[in-house]
């Protein structure tokens, strides 16, 4: 399967420097970046009949490795922070907020609805609605399009969508032998009946079940899956790190000069406030080598380096329907435009939710790649984005596997994820999908485009994929 972007990464860099002027170069070299560009002109994507929903702004706690400043918390102290960050930022009457609708993939027993837990920390009236999803690595993507389904159906005009996860402390539970035994045990009226059912208890009763990032369907891990398929598309060791190079030189770029305008800072009780992300670490190619593989040992080729990282961090987003941010004196970002969701097999194709959702979603829109000026794609794993956009680009895959007579085409390197993505700014699981989107709107305002797209995979073999239009001025 060819790709032009195979023809691309052979020209990426082989050293942090190397990445640093190439990239120094491309960023330099064109107006694309001053805040005065202006967005080509294009057929706006709204629809007779059917309401405008925008997003009037989208923020982010920092994003940080788990085991670091967040790690004495709990999930919907997180979610809190990025509520009141929010608010703060936007103004936004409390009252006003018709609806809340968080994300997460590990759930904290104590608090499994995190939405409501953390609006009502936030402060939020507690005759306000909220609830939580779950839907893998696109569960905050499953909460903006919950609140988009909201306000153009007419039941809300202004809806909060967010989405959290804490790693640092993930439920552990007993065994299940103990964990009936316990519950029998409670049910218990005598004091026989309790000694009898405590004399049964055994060693093996007390290891612990330990959670996994794997597969229920498959008993896989999401690492052993981005292993196989960067095998089954050609994609080597070296071009995975070249990959993951290249977001972290970006990432780090956009941080030095102030483009992720998303974070917000979060006094952490106890600590120090924590103003920006703490993954971005730019290496080189020669200390990327020298890792060993992560999951298929000893000949894999996904390592540390070229994988998104354990995160904890949330997000929340403002979203109104365009009659209502207008008439509230807000200026919006974005239209949230045609969506699609998308499911495939969990096992050899569990990692190609953007393949198969970016053709559904262009021709909903009437668009074609050429159209989409910003492309934000969720980096699980190095070879796991490479693998889509090989796939993307492979006529061969199109009709074999996607019923379709050609390939939809590999987004361009000069527009794709060109402020870093998950490998190098994190993933906090339940939270990047509305990181992916206000992403996608900042670029679009300071490159000066007019369309962007959104994809992401999730754990269970599914995906989505968002058109993103940027709000006239």
């Amino acid at each position: 399967m060819s790709s032009m972007l195979g023809s691309a990464l052979r020209n990426l860099p082989v050293s942090s420097a190397w990445a640093a002027g190439a990239l120094a170069r491309s960023f330099s070299c064109s107006s694309q970046f001053q805040a005065s560009a202006q967005p080509k002109t294009k057929k706006t994507l709204g629809k007779t009949g059917v309401k405008n929903v925008v997003v009037v702004e989208g923020v982010r706690i920092p994003f940080l490795q788990s085991g670091t400043s967040y790690a004495d918390l709990m999930p919907h102290d997180l979610a809190r922070a990025a509520l009141q960050g929010l608010l703060t930022r936007t103004s936004v009457p409390r009252d006003v907020v018709d609806y809340i609708v968080y994300g997460t993939v590990i759930q904290e027993v104590k608090t499994s609805n995190v939405a409501r837990e953390a609006a009502l920390g936030a402060g939020f009236s507690d005759k306000t609605p909220a609830h939580t999803v779950t839907m893998a690595c696109i569960s905050s993507n499953q909460a903006m399009t919950t609140g988009v389904g909201m306000i153009a159906a007419g039941q809300c005009d202004v809806v909060v969508a967010g989405g959290v996860e804490l790693m640092s402390d993930v439920p552990i539970r007993h065994s299940r032998k103990m964990r009936k035994t316990m519950l029998t045990l409670n049910r218990a009226k005598t004091l026989g009946q309790k000694l009898s059912l405590i004399s049964k208890i055994r060693p093996d009763y007390f290891a612990p079940e330990l959670p996994a990032v794997a597969e229920f369907s498959t008993s896989e891990t999401m690492g052993h899956s981005a292993d196989r398929l960067a095998a089954a598309f050609g994609i080597s060791r070296y071009e995975q790190d070249e990959y993951a190079l290249r977001s972290h030189t970006l990432a780090k770029k956009a941080q030095d000069e102030g483009l992720l305008q998303d974070v917000v800072p979060f006094k952490v009780p106890g600590k120090d406030t924590v103003t920006k992300d703490n993954g971005i670490r730019p290496s080189s190619m020669e200390q990327m080598g020298k890792l060993k593989p992560a999951f298929v040992k000893p000949y894999g080729t996904v390592t540390a380096a070229n994988s998104s990282f354990l995160t904890d961090g949330a997000s929340a987003m403002l979203i109104m329907s365009e009659e209502k941010a207008l008439a509230m004196g807000y200026k919006p970002k974005a239209y949230l435009r045609d969506f699609v969701y998308v499911s495939q097999d969990p096992k050899d194709q569990l990692l190609l939710g953007p393949t198969y959702a970016t053709p559904k979603v262009l021709e909903k829109a009437g668009l074609t790649l050429n159209d989409i000026d910003v492309f934000e794609f969720h980096e699980a794993f190095a070879g796991q984005i490479l693998a889509n956009l090989k796939a993307m680009d492979s006529d061969w895959f199109a009709q074999n596997y996607m019923g379709r007579k050609s390939k939809v085409g590999a987004p361009p390197l000069d527009k794709f994820n060109t402020w870093g993505g998950s490998l190098s700014l994190g993933h906090p699981f339940g939270a990047t999908g509305c990181r992916l989107v206000i992403t996608a709107a900042h670029r679009l305002r300071k490159e000066g485009g007019q369309y962007g797209l959104v994809a992401a995979c999730a754990a269970g073999g599914q995906g989505h994929a968002m058109i993103v239009e940027l709000y006239p001025q």
